[in-house]
C-alpha cells in the first residue's frame, strides 16, 4: 500500500480534536472525582454555600466547566489556525 501524505488540514483538524477530547477528559475526571468524595454521605449540616450553589456543586462542576469554557476559547481564538482546503483533483 503507498504511503499517502497527510493534508495539513486533516493534521490540524486531528491535532485540535485531541486538545479539545484532553479538555473534556481533565475536566470530566475532576468532577466526577471531586463531586464522589465531597458530595455523597455527607452531612447535610455542614453544607455551605458559595454564590447560591452548595460547596461541592460549585467547585465540582461550576469551576471547573467554567476554567474549561475558558481554556476552550483562548485555544481557539489563539491557537487554532484557518488552513487552505486543497483544490480539486490534488
Amino acid at each position: 500500500m503507498p504511503d499517502i501524505q497527510e493534508l495539513p488540514l486533516l493534521k490540524s483538524a486531528k491535532r485540535e480534536a485531541m486538545v479539545a477530547l484532553g479538555i473534556w477528559l481533565a475536566a470530566t475526571i475532576y468532577s466526577l472525582g471531586y463531586c464522589f468524595k465531597y458530595g455523597y454521605g455527607r452531612d447535610p449540616e455542614s453544607l455551605t454555600y458559595v454564590l447560591g450553589f452548595p460547596d461541592w456543586v460549585f467547585w465540582g462542576l461550576v469551576m471547573p466547566w467554567g476554567a474549561c469554557t475558558v481554556v476552550a476559547s483562548v485555544f481557539a481564538f489563539c491557537f487554532m489556525k484557518d488552513e487552505e482546503l486543497p483544490q480539486s483533483g490534488q
